[in-house]
């Protein structure tokens, strides 16, 4: 696979607290420049890359309840509604972890329900599952919620917490999923031949803030 084609699977990801305006308009270029699927904001940034990539092919992703998942429904769904108003085309959501180890699927499925209905017809969902604090089987039914509840891709973490995505989990991801949602890896895709052991496994797109080595062949510092 080429890396033109890898790079078009990539969300170039810049999420850390301390990221200003300059960083995140660097962070555009670069999107625009390897051709990557989207930059992957803070929901604070969310206009300042739109208006970065007006005229771009290259979208707008922002991330929901991040990164614990720990928000009510409602707000992730508000949260969500808010960032699309304000350009994002993709969103990124962190599903209630506490609730799916407890067993309590139903608040699961409604906070993965409301953002999708937020979303509906205006930009893909995306439901981070956070795969290092999950069992197989936890792993097994936050896919099929996400899939149930009407979610674009599942997503394997956000990158701040205890691991990132594996090629087990992936690929476990993927089986549950089927061949119509998509998959997407992201914490610790560093390298060229990381990205294609995700892909190999079942991955349709990569986070990463890697890109850019990535897209080069070379290797890069990623913690997301």
């Amino acid at each position: 696979m080429s890396t033109k084609s890898i790079a078009a699977m990539i969300d170039h990801t810049l999420l850390k607290a301390e990221a200003g305006q300059a960083a995140i308009l660097k962070l555009a270029e670069e999107a625009k420049q390897y051709g990557f699927a989207s930059v992957c904001v803070n929901p604070v940034w969310v206009e300042t890359a739109a208006e970065a990539l007006q005229g771009s092919p290259v979208k707008v992703c922002t991330v929901i309840g991040f990164p614990l998942g720990a928000s009510a429904p409602e707000v992730k769904a508000f949260e969500a509604a808010h960032a699309i108003r304000q350009g994002a085309g993709e969103v990124d959501m962190v599903i209630n972890i506490g609730a799916l180890k407890d067993g309590n699927d139903e608040l699961v499925a409604r906070d993965i329900a409301g953002v999708v209905e937020a979303a509906k017809g205006k930009a893909l969902v995306k439901v981070i599952i956070e795969t290092c604090l999950l069992t197989d089987e936890e792993i097994v039914r936050a896919c099929r919620l996400s899939v149930s509840a009407g979610a674009d891709f599942v997503k394997t973490s956000t990158g701040f917490s205890t691991g990132g995505a594996t090629v087990e989990a992936v690929a476990l991801m993927r089986q549950t999923v089927g061949p119509d949602v998509g998959v997407k890896a992201s914490g610790g895709v560093r390298t060229l031949a990381d990205a294609e052991a995700m892909i190999r496994a079942g991955a349709t797109r990569l986070g990463t803030s890697a890109g850019v080595a990535i897209a080069q062949g070379q290797s890069g510092a990623s913690d997301y």
